[in-house]
């Protein structure tokens, strides 16, 4: 496995900035603990700053790229970023070079130095690529598809996916290429047994970005609907877009202040004690490629209520959950449902989620099926069965 040299690249590790600022760090180190040769460039917050950021350990070698200004400054002129990123392939040329994320600069950057250094390129979409996703901004990313977005995803010699809806949302775009569908991991916390303790007033949690795509509106009119009693609702993570002073207007309308409850930013090492304290996880998103927070909360052994703007249907499966439409009506019966349980039954239901996250989203295991993907694509022959083909 050591000749295998995989160079990925992101953005950013920035803890406020998504999933893969979380995802990518430790696939990275997964892939190594398989004897791969890892490493990974990306940007990160200046030194003085202040910000929460991931970087996988040893034996990863990462390159930062200091952010001057801010990140979304940084990547308008990414002349940086391809420089490290450029220096670091010609100083010893990877077999592939695996880029994370659409739409950023950076991930023409990427692009550029495989192809002038001739490196094969798997790009993982990461959800950017839904109906929904597309919807968002629909004139920034209309001008980023014509200067280099199209071009980008044309080189890519294998795309990575997390659910079968990204594979279609590539073939609806007219991409034929090889794609892996591959899940994302999730650490395991240590300690988690359940639920946490009763008390006579009962939590739900939302944790993820206050962003228009999580669906917060709904949530919060699926709660007045409902109005469980002794159930509280905390929405905890960073605002973005000002989002959050919107909904924050929506629950004093609502008249709901006093059983919804806004929280800033969760650091890392922190959010498994904020995932241990609730009885009950929602995500009301309207798309997600695969939702992270969804296996964290399971993980801890807190059942989930998300919607099928995320590919959980295992919710359903196992036990662990409810998979409904991304609508005010199918949230609040899934509310209902989960707040009339008693303690004991939501236990189950946690008891079984963590089950389900430790048969079958180890990160160890997520690295195997990489590193098979890696191997076909540079080997060829039989494709591994999680390979979807046009």
């Amino acid at each position: 496995m050591s000749d295998l040299d995989v160079l990925h690249t992101v953005a950013s590790t920035r803890v406020d900035h998504g999933g893969p600022s979380r995802s990518v760090p430790f696939l990275c180190e997964a892939l190594a603990d398989q004897g791969a040769s890892v490493r990974l460039v990306t940007a990160v917050p200046e030194s003085n700053s202040t910000d929460e950021f991931i970087l996988p350990g040893a034996p990863v070698d990462t390159c930062t790229v200091e952010e001057t200004g801010g990140l979304q400054q940084a990547l308008r002129s990414p002349l940086a970023f391809y420089r490290a990123l450029r220096n670091e392939v010609e100083q010893a040329p990877p077999a592939l070079l695996h880029d994370h994320g659409v739409w950023l600069p950076s991930n023409a950057a990427a692009a550029l130095v495989a192809w002038k250094e001739g490196v094969p390129l798997v790009v993982s979409t990461r959800g950017m690529l839904t109906a929904w996703a597309l919807r968002h901004n629909r004139w920034k990313k209309r001008l980023a598809w014509t200067a280099y977005q199209e071009r980008v995803l044309r080189q890519a010699t294998l795309f990575h996916v997390t659910s079968q809806e990204e594979v279609d949302a590539l073939r609806e775009l007219g991409f034929d290429q090889a794609a892996a569908v591959i899940p994302n991991g999730v650490p395991l916390p240590d300690g988690s047994d359940g639920l946490s303790a009763s008390t006579d007033e009962h939590r739900a949690l939302f944790l993820s970005r206050i962003h228009p795509k999580k669906g917060l509106p709904m949530l919060i009119e699926a709660w007045a609907d409902v109005a469980p009693e002794n159930w509280v609702l905390e929405l905890v993570g960073p605002s973005e877009g000002g989002h959050r002073k919107k909904l924050e207007r929506q629950v004093r309308r609502a008249g709901l202040e006093d059983v919804i409850q806004f929280s800033g930013p969760v650091a890392d090492d922190e959010k498994w004690d904020v995932y241990r304290r609730a009885d009950l996880f929602v995500l009301p998103t309207h798309s997600e490629n695969f939702g992270i927070v969804v296996a964290e909360a399971l993980a801890a052994g807190v059942p989930v209520i998300t919607t099928r703007g995320t590919p959980w249907n295992d919710l359903e499966e196992y036990g662990c959950g409810w998979w409904v439409e991304p609508d005010v009506e199918a949230i609040a019966g899934a509310l209902g449902q989960a707040t009339a349980l008693n303690d004991t039954e939501r236990a189950e239901m946690g008891r079984r989620g963590r089950q389900l996250v430790e048969e079958q989203y180890s990160w160890s295991g997520v690295a195997e099926k990489m590193v098979a993907a890696y191997q076909w694509v540079l080997a060829g022959g039989r494709p591994p069965d999680y390979i979807r083909r046009a």
